[in-house]
């Protein structure tokens, strides 16, 4: 299983890093923008932040195929390793094609329908990420539709593997994972969720002060 950070806070990156067992860091147009760095600053900081073994993952801009696979050979020649976020549009397809033959490692991205992923995964996409929250937003069923893809994928394209993406609970990751997803992508907030249990914190609060009262000291 992998899982990433949905981020381009760097400062965040590098305390989660320590905490939880981060695969990498994936991003988007929307995220490098709101984080207000150029792509091209923001992008080696990450690179450092996860270390020699993560994946870091950026997307094209360029609508139309020739544009995207120039940028994504851009993005390569600056981030030796990166994998390439692609859209799934008609455009995006041709390039997801073009690029598998050049050996640049892509993920069809705004994926809304399990047809349209197994399609970029046929196209020779290796990661696939389906939008969860967002189909839900759009009066869809985000966890069906991630199940549909992982038994198309299973049956149909096993050297692909979703990273599902857009989340707003832990809930809707766990069930991404209990339908056989391989890979999430987290927000920050959703990802410190997994650790924020009040009830946790009064439980070792009680310990300690049961252990204070009978000992009178905090270690063993």
């Amino acid at each position: 299983m992998e899982l990433y950070l949905d981020t381009a806070n760097v400062a965040e990156v590098e305390r989660l890093v320590r905490i939880l067992p981060v695969s990498g860091v994936t991003t988007n147009p929307s995220i490098i923008a709101a984080g207000g760095q150029s792509i091209w600053e923001v992008l080696p900081k990450l690179a450092q932040a996860i270390g020699p073994e993560g994946k870091l993952f950026a997307q094209v801009m360029k609508p139309d195929a020739q544009g995207m696979v120039e940028e994504a050979q851009r993005l390569v020649t600056h981030i030796p390793g990166i994998v390439v976020k692609i859209p799934v549009t008609s455009e995006g397809l041709v390039a997801i094609k073009q690029l598998k033959k050049m050996g640049i490692t892509t993920l069809g991205t705004a994926v809304y329908s399990a047809a349209q992923g197994l399609l970029a995964a046929m196209a020779g996409a290796e990661y696939i990420a389906p939008y969860v929250n967002r189909v839900d937003a759009q009066g869809g069923d985000g966890i069906r539709m991630v199940e549909e893809l992982q038994s198309l994928l299973e049956q149909h394209a096993p050297n692909s593997k979703i990273l599902a993406a857009s989340f707003k609970t832990p809930r809707q990751a766990l069930d991404c994972l209990l339908a056989g997803c391989e890979a999430i992508t987290l927000p920050l907030d959703v990802a410190q969720q997994f650790l924020a249990a009040p009830a946790v914190t009064a439980a070792i609060e009680k310990f300690e002060q049961d252990w204070r009262s009978a000992f009178g000291q905090d270690g063993l």
